[in-house]
């Protein structure tokens, strides 16, 4: 095994238990033996000025603490994708499958699609093609300019004809004459539009004979490019603790999906993969992002972060398979009873614990409206009205019957409820209060992670006040215009927000162990049969304060 890429510690780690299971990545507090693994690459990059360099604009990376088979006890590090045109460094652990291997299938076909491509910018580069579209534009200019000409004088035709049927007493046989011109302008009219169709047809066929050859080697590489991303991903073979191996198009096919660009190359897979291949055992692993925010999604220098979910799931939880991993605590019951704020006969108002889902999902079935479908008679069904996520507290409402769901759900789509919540953020906010105004959209390839995007997200506006400022971090009182999903937390982290991620999230902040402090603290509506305008408020629990 090369000591190269598997590190020993340079600071005691002696004192520190390891973990019980490895971690769950998707969802995860990194330990305390990967936080040091961590650390130390950082320091190891900060010494190495051309390595600094190349990952000042940004990267994730990742550590995996592992035991060799002496039972000693260190790391691994690996960066996703590529960094300075290589995606082999002293330091890291190398790819699953060199992509940029010069011998490799993917660069030899890389090449020849390069070819394709020389040869089409070639053919369609060709003087008889520009020539012979020139002339194609020009007779198609030349045909409408005609239709256009004749359609003029036609208009102007009738026009005299009209003004002649204006002054009365038109004979019969005058009357003749104008209904035969009429009629001999519209055939010519029609005439002319076949013979200009006709042209065009013509010098399109000669052009469409002079570009079928390009056509033809369009569709080549067409084909061949396909071939060549199936056949990289099948190239991409990934092994798990037991020993058994699959190919990425295997995988996610399995699943009904097709693999991602970039599937493979992110570090965690990596990480696992060298470790498998080099008899290594794993203990727990994190990733972190290093440099430079990125504009659209959230990553802060040194923060741990999730593995996405896009390209990573089904690989890891392939690669994953022989290790006695955490369980997803999204999928564990919260333990925490449900308080109720507010009851009528028509719906009710719950104060939501963090860690528990609003509805029921595929990675967890307790919910407020499962416990609440215990709780109500069976001729009632608990509807939710809105949702916040699981790891917001705060007040929830449930409507009891449909047309009190749909009610107060268009008071929601109409933006007639205020929506207050109280946060703690990291950092001290130097404006006492003001307006955030970041569209967002979905990261596709890692949901339910947003992303701000000026041109195509949607419309999020959020105002805030500063309540206080203590040790480091700021009580909010946040106020979205929206309900956008995360939208309060991506506001508040953004650099182009408050810069002060949330604390304790794992998303978007540095995820330190803690509860999202993040509190639904006041909702104003309408009652839908009273009419009446109810104020709910709540305040985080004691034991469960996020202040």
């Amino acid at each position: 095994m090369s000591v190269e890429k598997f590190h020993r510690y340079d600071v005691d780690v002696s004192y520190i238990e390891p973990p019980r299971r490895f971690t769950y990545p998707f969802y995860y507090t990194a330990h305390p033996l990967a936080v040091k693994a961590a650390r130390q690459t950082l320091r190891h990059i900060a010494g190495d000025a051309p390595l600094a360099s190349a990952l000042s604009e940004g990267k994730m990376l990742g550590v995996l603490v592992a035991r060799d088979s002496g039972g000693k006890m260190g790391f691994l590090a690996a960066f996703s994708g590529n960094v300075g045109g290589t995606n082999r460094m002293p330091y890291f652990v190398p790819p699953v499958y060199d992509l940029l291997n010069p011998d490799g299938e993917f660069k030899q076909g890389e090449n020849r699609l390069n070819e394709m491509n020389r040869l089409i910018s070639a053919k369609e580069d060709s003087a008889e093609i520009a020539e012979m579209t020139a002339m194609v534009g020009a007779i198609k200019e030349r045909g409408e300019r005609r239709i256009a000409d004749y359609k003029a004088f036609i208009t102007a035709a009738k026009a005299r004809r009209d003004a002649i049927r204006a002054i009365g007493n038109v004979p019969q046989e005058k009357e003749v004459e104008l209904i035969a011109e009429s009629q001999f302008h519209k055939a010519e009219f029609k005439r002319i539009k076949r013979q200009v169709a006709g042209e065009q047809e013509a010098a399109l066929e000669q052009l469409s004979r002079l570009t079928a050859p390009i056509d033809r080697l369009k569709e080549e590489r067409r084909r061949f490019s396909e071939y060549l991303q199936r056949r990289i991903f099948e190239l991409f073979v990934v092994r798990n603790a037991r020993g058994e191996e699959r190919d990425l198009l295997s995988i996610f096919t399995s699943e009904e999906k097709i693999p991602p660009a970039g599937a493979g190359e992110c570090a965690a897979p990596k990480l696992l993969q060298y470790a498998y291949l080099n008899g290594l055992h794993p203990l727990c692993m994190a990733e972190f992002w290093v440099g430079a925010s990125p504009t659209a999604e959230i990553r802060h220098h040194g923060n741990f972060y999730p593995s996405c979910r896009g390209k990573c799931l089904p690989i890891l939880s392939f690669m994953l398979q022989g290790l006695d991993v955490d369980p997803n605590p999204l999928s564990q019951d919260c333990g925490t009873p449900l308080k109720v704020l507010w009851e009528d006969d028509y719906l009710i108002a719950v104060d939501k614990p963090s860690g528990l889902a609003s509805v029921e999902g595929k990675a967890h079935t307790d919910s407020v409206i499962t416990r609440l479908r215990t709780l109500f008679p069976p001729e009632v069904t608990p509807l939710a009205v809105h949702r916040l996520d699981m790891a917001t507290s705060g007040i929830l409402l449930v409507a009891k019957d449909l047309t009190t769901q749909k009610t107060l759900q268009r008071q929601f789509e109409r933006r007639e409820v205020k929506k207050e919540y109280i946060a703690v953020v990291c950092g001290e906010v130097s404006a006492d209060s003001g307006t955030i105004d970041l569209p967002l959209r979905p990261d596709l390839l890692d949901r339910p992670r947003q992303v701000v995007d000026l041109s195509e997200g949607k419309a999020a506006v959020t105002h805030f006040t500063v309540l206080e400022r203590r040790d480091g971090t700021t009580l909010l009182l946040l106020v979205p215009e929206q309900g956008r999903t995360h939208q309060l937390r991506v506001h508040c982290a953004h650099p182009q927000g408050l810069n002060a991620p949330i604390k304790g999230d794992p998303l978007y902040g540095a995820g330190d162990g803690s509860r999202l402090h993040l509190h639904a603290t006041r909702l104003t509506f309408v009652h839908p049969v009273t009419g009446k305008r109810l104020t709910i408020v709540s305040s985080p629990r004691k034991g469960d304060s996020i202040e």
